[in-house]
Formats: C-alpha cells, sequence, structure tokens
C-alpha cells in the first residue's frame, strides 16, 4: 500500500473507490490502524472514495520523535488530502481520532463537507492519568496494557461472543510502537477543546457507546450540545462502537453522510 511523504514524515494510507464519488477520511484511535475500519469499507464505498491512513506513530506510518500535537496530527491528514489530490473531504475518527477531527472542524472548515465524531471527548482524562499510562508503556511496551484495553473497549457480552475480532484489535495495539503510542498519550493529555469546539461550523454527527468507561456519552453529548446543530446517536457498545456494532455503526454513518444538513 502507498505512503504519502508529508510533512517530514511518511504517512501509511489506502485510497479506494470510484474516482468521481465524494472523500470520506477515516482516523483510527490511540493504538490502532487503519485496518480498524474493514467492517465499515464495503458499505462505504458505494458512496465514497474512502481515505483510511494510519495516524503518525502508529500501524505503517513513520514513528518520529514526540512529543506530538493535534496540530501536528491534523496538518497531517491536510497535507496527506492534498498529496492525492484531494481539496474537500468529510472526516471520521474514533477517540484518537475524533480530537483530530476537532481540530480540524476549529481550524480548517474549509476544507471539510462533514464532520463525524466517535466515541471521544472533548478532553479524555487528565494530566495524572496520561501520565501514569506513559510510564507504564516506557517500562513494559503496549504489550503490558493490551488485556486491560480490550476489557475498556469492548462490553463483556462482545468480549465472550466475539474472541477472533477482539484478539485482532488486542494485536493491532500490542504492535504499536512504543515511541508512538508515548508521543500521542503526550498530545492527548494537552489537548483540551470544551471551550474551542462551540467555534465547529461544519455539520457534526457525535456517536458515544453507552457502555464506553474512556469516552463516556455524557462526553459526547457534552460536544453535541456545544457543537451548533451536532447530531448525537448512542449505541449499545463500549469503545470500539464501529467493531461492536458495525452494521447500525455504519447505517449512522451513511445515512448522516447522505443527508443535506
Amino acid at each position: 500500500m502507498p505512503v504519502a511523504h508529508v510533512r517530514g514524515a511518511y504517512i501509511h494510507y489506502e485510497l479506494t473507490g470510484h474516482g468521481k464519488a465524494p472523500v470520506l477520511a477515516l482516523c483510527n484511535s490511540l493504538g490502532t490502524n487503519f485496518f480498524m475500519w474493514d467492517a465499515q469499507l464495503p458499505a462505504l464505498l458505494k458512496h465514497f472514495r474512502v481515505l483510511r491512513y494510519d495516524t503518525r506513530g502508529h500501524g505503517q506510518s513513520a514513528v518520529t520523535p514526540g512529543p506530538y500535537s493535534f496540530e501536528q496530527l491534523a496538518q497531517d491528514v491536510l497535507a496527506l488530502a492534498d498529496a492525492v489530490e484531494v481539496q474537500k473531504f468529510s472526516f471520521c475518527g474514533l477517540s484518537m481520532g475524533g480530537v483530530t477531527g476537532m481540530w480540524l472542524g476549529i481550524h480548517a472548515p474549509e476544507r471539510l463537507h462533514k464532520l463525524v465524531l466517535c466515541s471521544t471527548a472533548a478532553k479524555i482524562g487528565n494530566a495524572d492519568t496520561w501520565n501514569a499510562r506513559i510510564d507504564t508503556i516506557r517500562k513494559h511496551g503496549t504489550r503490558s496494557i493490551a488485556a486491560g484495553t480490550m476489557e475498556r473497549w469492548f462490553t463483556q457480552r462482545y468480549r465472550e461472543n466475539s474472541p477472533p475480532a477482539v484478539e485482532r484489535i488486542r494485536h493491532m495495539v500490542e504492535s504499536t510502537s512504543t515511541e508512538g503510542y508515548v508521543a500521542c498519550c503526550q498530545a492527548l493529555r494537552e489537548a483540551d477543546f470544551r471551550e474551542a469546539i462551540a467555534q465547529i461550523r461544519t455539520p457534526t454527527l457525535v456517536i458515544s457507546g453507552t457502555h464506553d468507561p474512556a469516552t463516556t456519552p455524557q462526553d459526547g453529548r457534552f460536544i453535541a450540545e456545544r457543537v451548533p446543530a451536532a447530531r448525537f446517536v448512542e449505541l449499545d457498545a463500549a469503545h470500539m462502537s464501529n467493531v461492536e456494532q458495525p452494521e447500525k455503526f455504519t447505517e449512522e454513518l451513511n445515512s448522516f453522510l447522505a443527508s443535506s444538513v
């Protein structure tokens, strides 16, 4: 798969779909890669050119020295879009990817058609929790947190009924670069868009999982209440709602992107 050399790094991406269709960019969560969107791809390709990419420090993208910032991560998206000659696109990001989406909505609205923010929050965690996570990863690597992450990302019901799907995501976490993971944790530690999201004017959908302990439905409603005319949807899932409820997630995503608002 191709890489784009942008902003001092190479970004691993895939652009698929009919050449004249509108473009939808998909942004991964902390500790995963763009294959986390596999379940959505067949339905989305009926209507969109889909641009999936690995966030800097993740997957097969470059691991450049940290700490990162969301300005840096979002500018990567804009530079990647320029590299593949896409001027305007819709953007869907989950968790960390949703924070990237907020930066784009605040600072680059002229590049966006629509914005979808999934399993995310205007401020995720606090400095103490992120510093503890960073310390653990530096000492023991991403493998040390993978099992606990699966317990937060998926409901017990899903973990028991769909072990291969959970194991696939667990492997993504375990395979993530220690340096890249830490650099993105540092970006999340500093990010706080609780005030700035009121500036977003791009049509926005917020998706939360009922059982998500990391970015709760209350966090999602907070965003939806402050972004003018945002739409809010809650799914019967934990954090990785696109994996745990793929049909419902994709239905909500497609419906919003096809709507006239």
